[in-house]
């Protein structure tokens, strides 16, 4: 039977025009995640990116497997970007841009932009994946119709397209779980031992590169016990998932077992219950939060609407209820119970709620068909652009967003009237303005304040960061110890963390304390903040700061 979403006379046709859109969905998201890909460089916004990379450098330099910190624990990720920053080398060197390694290890801490582009298309390609593996999942749930709109949805996300955009673990490791809820759905429908086996490794991969990826094991299981429960056997096919879970997370990540003591030192540090700007509350609250907040900003009211419909619609699925539903809701509940809120753990469930919200749009049209009683050409799509329109606005703003962050408005205002030479404190990786001169001062914990350029000439190393961070949850000044205040004398402070710290002061009250101590005699010169859909970023505070 043809689907209606395709003018297609027969199936072989109707397959052709299955592709067709399916590649312009899928250029669309090559093209959305693209467009501005480079922005912050050479200034790095995003603490974290400049971890990621300054461990692949280490694992490189040192010759050694060994991230040495498992956190997320993201060692696929820092695999990747090993193979990334190896790529980008050896081409450099190959045709004469860098005479050697050190030449291009230096030149990158110079200009980030040489080695973080390449790494960020790496994330960019990762998400286009992941339109693509949700259009198969949709396909496999529903059809051709739900796979293309679901992929459309997902493809124009305002979340999925910023953290593609990003160095980070969370797109990278929705790919795999996606692919663990694929072999779930194999392991429904044929219950294959090697379908078994395909899930327990891509559900292991996933671990490999974020912990919770770990609740998607939940998809295969179910499905495993359900077959087993209808059609047996039930011990070897539930052995063969456990046994290849476990070998290849140990193959793809044996220092999680080598170096145990330090996986169980990172995982004690990133268990935190109050983190600047991103503490939650109790599970309502949370929920409250993620939905009022990131998704509705996201979504719009249309596409919320459609989610939730869809969730409840997904309940007459007996495939998804089966292969689908139990991972996902896991990892939901566990978002939601958790002591933070961050925007970027809904991530992975961004894909099945775009699947969700297609769902509502194939079930309304199938309604409109029956009651009608007549061909409703049309619909489908345009049903589709209804929900698009404020999804692209959406993303049209957060790219405008992160082309003009506060933080780079800062570098601007030091360029146009602070005097040549002025000693500046930072408290981001403000290259931009070492570039153009600058004396930078940077506060990493226990070491006080550093001048950027030496750190950066001297190719400092995520040990050494980490070291000096000594389990500090941020960087910034008000983590400065106190002894070590004296080194972060500065002419004029960009304060990008003290508004955070004033806007939510519980459990903060030493840190706030730091920035008004280091501020009290100053003046401050600027406040630049962030203006929905124009400028991104935090609300930065310049002050030309007392002479000591």
């Amino acid at each position: 039977m043809t689907d209606p979403i395709f003018p297609a006379r027969n199936a072989h046709r109707s397959g052709w025009g299955e592709r067709a859109i399916l590649l312009l969905i899928l250029f669309g998201a090559v093209a959305i995640r693209v467009r501005g890909v480079g922005f912050g460089l050479p200034a790095l916004n995003d603490p974290d990116e400049p971890l990621f990379v300054m461990i692949a450098i280490d694992m490189l330099r040192s010759g050694s497997l060994n991230p040495g910190w498992f956190g997320h624990p993201a060692t696929l990720t820092f695999y990747a970007l090993a193979l990334v920053t190896l790529a980008v080398g050896g081409i450099g060197i190959a045709t004469g841009r860098f005479a050697d390694v050190d030449a291009f290890v230096a030149a990158v801490y110079a200009d980030p932009a040489i080695l973080f582009v390449p790494a960020r298309l790496f994330f960019v390609a990762c998400g286009v994946l992941c339109v693509f593996l949700t259009w198969r999942l949709g396909r496999r749930l529903g059809g051709p119709r739900l796979g293309l709109i679901a992929a459309a949805l997902l493809a124009a996300n305002a979340i999925h397209v910023e953290y593609s955009q990003l160095i980070r673990t969370d797109v990278q490791a929705s790919v795999f779980i996606l692919l663990a809820t694929l072999a779930a759905l194999d392991i429904l429908e044929r219950g294959r031992l090697r379908d078994h086996a395909a899930a327990g490794a891509f559900v292991a991969l996933g671990i490999a590169t974020k912990w919770p990826a770990a609740l998607i094991a939940l998809n295969p299981l179910v499905a495993a016990l359900w077959r087993a429960v209808a059609r047996g056997p039930l011990l070897r096919p539930l052995a063969v998932l456990g046994v290849s879970a476990a070998a290849t997370l140990v193959v793809v990540s044996p220092y999680l077992l080598l170096d145990h003591a330090t996986v169980a030192q990172n995982l004690a540090g990133e268990a935190r219950p109050l983190h600047p700007g991103a503490t939650g509350g109790e599970f309502l609250a949370n929920l409250a939060w993620y939905v009022r907040g990131p998704l509705l900003e996201s979504l719009g009211w249309l596409g919320m609407a459609a989610v939730a419909a869809g969730v409840v619609l997904t309940l007459r699925s007996r495939q998804a209820v089966i292969a689908v539903l139990p991972g996902v809701v896991a990892l939901a509940l566990v978002i939601c119970a958790q002591a933070l809120v961050w925007e970027r753990w809904l991530v992975p469930l961004l894909p099945f709620l775009a699947l969700a919200a297609a769902g509502t749009i194939c079930a309304l049209a199938d309604l409109l068909r029956k009651r009608l009683s007549r061909a409703l050409t049309g619909f489908e799509p345009l049903a589709t652009l209804l929900l698009l329109v404020p999804m692209v606005a959406a993303t049209n703003a957060g790219y405008t967003e992160r082309a003009n962050d506060t933080r780079q408005a800062a570098s601007a205002w030091i360029e146009a009237h602070a005097p040549r030479g002025a000693t500046i404190l930072v408290e981001h990786a403000a290259i931009d303005l070492i570039q153009h001169g600058w004396r930078l001062r940077f506060p990493l914990g226990t070491a006080g304040c550093i001048d950027a350029r030496d750190a950066l000439a001297g190719k400092i190393s995520y040990g050494e960061v980490e070291k000096k961070r000594t389990g500090r949850a941020v960087v910034d000044l008000g983590h400065v110890a106190p002894e070590r205040l004296p080194s972060c004398r500065a002419d004029f402070a960009i304060f990008t963390h003290y508004d955070v710290y004033r806007a939510a002061p519980r459990g903060f009250e030493p840190q706030l304390r730091v920035y008004q101590a280091m501020a009290a005699g100053g003046r401050v010169r600027a406040v630049i903040r962030p203006e929905a859909g124009r400028r991104g970023g935090p609300v930065v505070h310049i002050v030309e700061l007392r002479p000591r």
